[in-house]
């Protein structure tokens, strides 16, 4: 009885955990193996980029590994759908951006996933503004001039998009529709062919990243009129911004950023986020996201949470004004 008690004494002195006969395991600290982080893009690309220089610092600063994995194909939905029915663990991040959580819910019906409820989101990275410009050969200097060129030319002015539905389309789109004015959008499967066709003057304008679009600008292949936000980038001094050409409020970013499955605990998340948050001051790593014209945007969890709904609530609005909806 004596050795009785003293075991049932010994046993209530351990960790819950313990006590019970679970392994040590479970009383580690997150995190305690090797973390997948999911870019919903192919190999290679600025997409890539970016998910390969944030995995490499942030998997030193929290001691991990973290392995990317590149789950491209339909749009996002792919590795979208796959994060979402991931275990909360923390151990299946995923690259959210712009067009998976933006611009695509606000456009296509039937998304099998929720950008709302089927994730955690974490932290932002950053994001870059997107840029009108037009063609070089295109008798234009300033954001006046297009204005003026598209009044005395109707139904002959075109903007080339990546897509049906993507953020170089619902760009210009809100462009016109702040400006009252009009350009026959032209579709494109990507921005290189887009970029093509506009360097040849065979459409006249565009609203592309800036990152994508800075070879040409640098070449001289196309103009640039204006970028969007509420500050001129410090690689486009030159360039004005549309707030200051006098559409106000106007702003389009090509963001990127950091979620989970949906149910994710939050000492987990706290730690990612503030570990994230910690890399973005790194002047290195601020370095090398400049290459992709890319400004590091720290936020925290609820932050981030409100930016994507406000970003998608925007993009939403704008589809249903001007009847934009693809099906798939």
């Amino acid at each position: 009885m004596t050795n009785r008690r003293n075991l049932i004494k010994s046993l209530s002195a351990l960790p819950l955990g313990l006590a019970l006969g679970e392994g040590v395991n479970a009383q580690a600290a997150y995190p305690n193996k090797t973390i997948k982080y999911i870019v919903p893009v192919a190999a290679g690309g600025g997409s890539d980029m970016i998910g390969r220089t944030v995995c490499e610092r942030w998997g030193k600063a929290l001691g991990q590994t973290i392995v990317v994995d590149n789950q491209g194909g339909g749009g996002g939905v792919i590795a979208c759908q796959n994060t979402a029915r991931a275990a909360p663990d923390g151990y299946t991040l995923m690259q959210g951006y712009v067009a998976t959580l933006g611009t695509s819910p606000a456009t296509r019906k039937n998304l099998p996933y929720d950008p709302i409820k089927d994730f955690s989101p974490i932290g932002m990275i950053g994001g870059t503004p997107n840029v009108l410009v037009v063609s070089s050969l295109l008798p234009v200097q300033t954001f006046k001039e297009l204005l003026a060129y598209m009044k005395s030319n109707p139904g002959r002015v075109s903007y080339g998009s990546s897509g049906q539905g993507s953020l170089t389309h619902l760009t210009m789109e809100l462009f016109l529709k702040q400006t009252q004015s009009g350009m026959v959008h032209i579709p494109y499967k990507g921005i290189a062919p887009a970029f093509t066709d506009l360097i040849a003057n065979q459409t006249q304008a565009m609203f592309p990243g800036l990152a994508a679009a800075l070879p040409h600008i640098h070449s001289s292949r196309v103009r640039p009129l204006a970028v969007t936000g509420y500050s001129r980038h410090p690689q486009l001094k030159d360039t004005p911004t549309l707030e200051e050409l006098g559409l106000k409020g106007f702003d389009a970013l090509q963001w990127y950023g950091v979620v989970g499955p949906a149910g994710m605990p939050a000492p987990v998340i706290k730690t990612l986020n503030e570990s994230l948050n910690a890399v973005l001051k790194v002047a290195e790593f601020r370095e090398k996201l400049s290459i992709e014209a890319v400004e590091p945007m720290p936020m925290s969890p609820e932050q981030f949470t409100q930016y994507i709904k406000r970003d998608l609530e925007r993009w939403t609005q704008l589809a249903k004004e001007q009847r934009i909806e693809l099906d798939s």
